[in-house]
C-alpha cells in the first residue's frame, strides 16, 4: 500500500531517470478527485491512445470528451519520446478492471487472466497514454520506448516496487487491446534491467 508522491517528487522521479518532460497548464491540481479518491497506488499502467499527431494526442489527453472528461492519465508519451504531464490525481485512464489482477500487482506476482470489471483502476494506477494509432502497424520509435521504460520505473524505484508492478490496459480490464505492438512481459524485462 503506497501513498501518492506529490506532483514535485513525481516531476524531480522522471527527471532524475532521465525523461524529457513538458508541463502542460497547471496539471499539477488537474485531475478527477472530485470523483473518488486516488490512492493508495499500487502500479503503473500503460496505454496507447488511438490517435496521431502529438499536439492533437497532447490535447485530448488533457481535456478527453464529452462522455470520457479529462485528464485522460498523468503523462503522454509522443513518439519523439518526450513525456507531456497533463494531469495529476486521480485521472480518466484505467477504468473498471479485475480485482484478482490488483492483488496479483500488490503481491508483484504473476497476472491472472483478466475476466471481470469489479474493482477502480483510477484510484490505484499511475496512467500513461503514448501516441499510437494501435493497430499493430504504427512503429513505437525506440526514444518513445525508452521513455515508457524510464517513466515506469522513475515510479517504481520511488515506491520500491519491481516491474511486475507494471501493466498494460489490456492485463487490467477485459476487452482492452492496449498498448499493442510490443508485449508487456517485454517490457518489463526492460524495466527490470533499468531498476538494477
Amino acid at each position: 500500500m503506497a501513498t501518492p508522491m506529490s506532483a514535485k517528487a513525481f516531476l524531480d522521479g522522471l527527471r532524475a531517470e532521465g525523461v524529457t518532460v513538458v508541463e502542460v497548464g497547471d496539471w499539477k491540481h488537474h485531475n478527477r478527485n472530485h470523483k473518488g479518491p486516488w490512492g493508495p497506488v499500487h502500479g503503473v499502467m500503460i496505454h496507447h491512445t488511438v490517435t496521431s499527431g502529438s499536439e492533437r494526442t497532447v490535447e485530448i489527453c488533457r481535456k478527453g470528451y464529452a462522455d470520457l472528461p479529462g485528464p485522460l492519465c498523468h503523462g503522454v508519451i509522443t513518439k519523439d519520446g518526450v513525456v507531456h504531464l497533463v494531469g495529476y490525481g486521480r485521472a480518466n485512464h484505467a477504468g473498471l478492471g479485475d480485482d484478482d489482477v490488483l492483488r496479483a500487482v500488490i503481491a508483484e506476482k504473476g497476472l491472472p487472466p483478466d475476466n471481470e470489471a469489479d474493482t477502480d483502476g483510477n484510484r490505484h494506477f499511475y496512467g500513461f497514454e503514448c501516441e499510437n494509432l494501435g493497430d499493430g502497424q504504427d512503429p513505437w520509435p525506440e526514444a518513445q520506448l525508452e521513455a515508457v521504460e524510464k517513466v515506469a520505473a522513475a515510479i517504481c524505484r520511488h515506491h520500491g516496487w519491481t516491474q511486475r508492478s507494471v501493466i498494460g490496459h489490456l492485463e487490467w480490464q477485459p476487452g482492452k487491446v492496449d498498448p499493442r505492438g510490443f508485449t508487456m512481459a517485454w517490457l518489463r524485462a526492460r524495466i527490470r534491467d533499468r531498476l538494477k
